[in-house]
């Protein structure tokens, strides 16, 4: 998939995992305070190897990353307690992780892309209900992308989060509505995390 300068397509080359790495160190390290600086300024996930990387590719590498994994328990998990009893009947349940945008990329059209190339990639696998923690600073921006917020706020004090839902049906909204498209490609500093903080 394609869009302008950028390719969008699921991580599968060594060169690419090394790139995420360093974009979730300058993010979740460097910029969001939720690991420990590290002399590497490389950070593997601890959910790495289940984990499913959407990326946007550029002319000069790595743009955006965004991660999915279906199996439990999820990094929410371990944050609220009876999970399942605040969602919606679903079948086939994922989890939205590690979205970032280098920095360079916040204000052009690399999200909107990277959305519609999670949305692919989640219908199909079957998905019909995706659950994430977003960053509590760009609520409203989540909001207007259909994302639901649910239960208590998770985190820490420097990095708080809202747990939040999308559903199937809002997916497909959300696909067919090209002004929320157009205007979830224009802001900065959106983030689907945590990357860790116990995940």
């Amino acid at each position: 998939m394609t869009h302008s300068a950028f390719v969008f397509k699921v991580a599968s080359e060594p060169s690419e995992f090394e790139q995420i790495h360093r974009l979730n160190y300058q993010t979740f390290v460097e910029e969001i305070p939720q690991h420990p600086p590290s002399p590497s300024r490389s950070l593997v996930d601890k959910f790495h190897a289940e984990n499913t990387y959407v990326i946007a590719v550029g002319p000069h590498g790595l743009a955006a990353m965004v991660a999915v994994r279906d199996q439990r328990p999820f990094s929410l998990d371990a944050k609220i307690e009876q999970l399942d009893a605040y969602l919606p009947p679903h079948r086939a349940l994922v989890e939205v992780r590690l979205l970032a945008i280098a920095r360079q990329h916040r204000h052009g059209r690399v999200l909107g892309g990277l959305l519609l190339a999670l949305d692919e990639l989640c219908l199909r696998r079957g998905y019909d209900l995706a659950v994430m923690s977003g960053a509590v600073r760009q609520l409203k921006l989540y909001r207007s992308l259909r994302w639901v917020p649910f239960g208590p706020r998770v985190g820490t004090p420097q990095a708080p989060y809202q747990p939040m839902y999308l559903s199937l049906s809002n997916y497909q909204q959300l696909k067919h509505d090209l002004r929320l498209f157009r205007a979830a490609a224009r802001p900065g500093n959106l983030f689907a995390g945590p990357a860790g903080n116990g995940a």
